[in-house]
């Protein structure tokens, strides 16, 4: 499968097409609203740039899981969040705009945090012969990641009308990029596919687990109301796993580094509905903000 032309080729062009489309959603106001909401969207940034890689990488050791799996889980907890999380936060009555604010800047950061966890990762499990992040493919990250969002915000900024007409068709080409990369990639690794999902399975369920509950509950501990707690959540929890799975696949060269972010890329939307029932069962209605910064 890594060798076949529309991974090398076509993968990429198809994440630039999906970063293009996210750009068409952004304007430069959400990263302006950062200053109406700072306590939240700092709160969320650390928690998904700081704390997440440090609780897959607890995850990793303590499941020892093989290098390159390992490298895989590292390389999902680095990713951004993605915009499938602005849907789930408004069908759970989340704050949408600071979703919105987050994704813009994730989209930003993603282009440094990605090379810099993954780099780290395949040094600490010794993956270096089999996987090399170097400057060359460092840019290469960096241009798959920010350029085409570039693009979308100048496009979106020239004409609001072509942009809220690309919307629909570009998350649905999403949704059909994603299912048909982490498809094919478990397929790609059906020899090894039982191995592997008996030691990423629980490693990634937890994990996802683990972000959604964060996301939630230390922006309620911290008094922030609770749209913008439902709105973490899903930031956190929902990953934006086309981009990682990419990377993995043509940066990396790898299957089997993306079998964990496939894996995540199914478990996510399942846990992620689950748990958005769960903490606004019997509350099915916006609340009221106690604690907005």
């Amino acid at each position: 499968m890594n060798d076949s032309v529309l991974i090398t080729t076509g993968l990429p062009i198809a994440l630039a097409i999906i970063m293009f489309g996210l750009g068409l959603s952004l304007t430069t106001e959400d990263f302006r609203r950062v200053s109406r909401t700072p306590k939240a969207v700092v709160v969320a940034l650390v928690l998904q740039v700081l704390v997440l890689p440090l609780v897959a990488f607890g995850l990793v050791k303590l499941f020892g899981l093989d290098p390159l799996l390992a490298v895989g889980v590292m390389l999902l907890a680095a990713s951004p969040g993605g915009t499938t999380a602005n849907l789930f936060s408004h069908l759970f009555r989340g704050d949408v705009a600071l979703n919105i604010t987050l994704t813009a800047i994730n989209s930003v950061l993603a282009a440094v945090t990605i090379p810099v966890i993954t780099n780290l990762a395949i040094d600490h499990f010794d993956a270096q012969g089999d996987l090399g992040l170097q400057l060359g493919k460092v840019v290469q990250v960096i241009a798959i990641v920010l350029v085409p969002v570039a693009i979308g915000m100048a496009v979106r900024r020239r004409s609001a009308e072509f942009a809220a007409r690309a919307d629909r068709p570009v998350r649905l080409f999403s949704i059909a990029v994603l299912v048909t990369v982490s498809v094919g990639a478990l397929l790609g690794e059906r020899e090894n596919l039982s191995d592997y999902l008996q030691q990423v399975g629980w490693v990634t369920g937890i994990f996802c687990l683990a972000s959604l509950t964060l996301g939630y509950g230390v922006t309620r501990l911290l008094r922030l109301d609770k749209r913008q707690a439902i709105a973490s959540s899903m930031e956190i929890g929902i990953h934006n796993t086309t981009v990682a799975l990419t990377i993995a696949l043509s940066v990396l060269d790898s299957t089997e580094v993306a079998i964990p972010i496939a894996v995540y890329s199914v478990l996510m939307y399942v846990l992620a509905t689950a748990f958005g029932y769960a903490i606004t069962r019997g509350n099915p209605t916006p609340v009221t903000p106690v604690g907005a910064s």
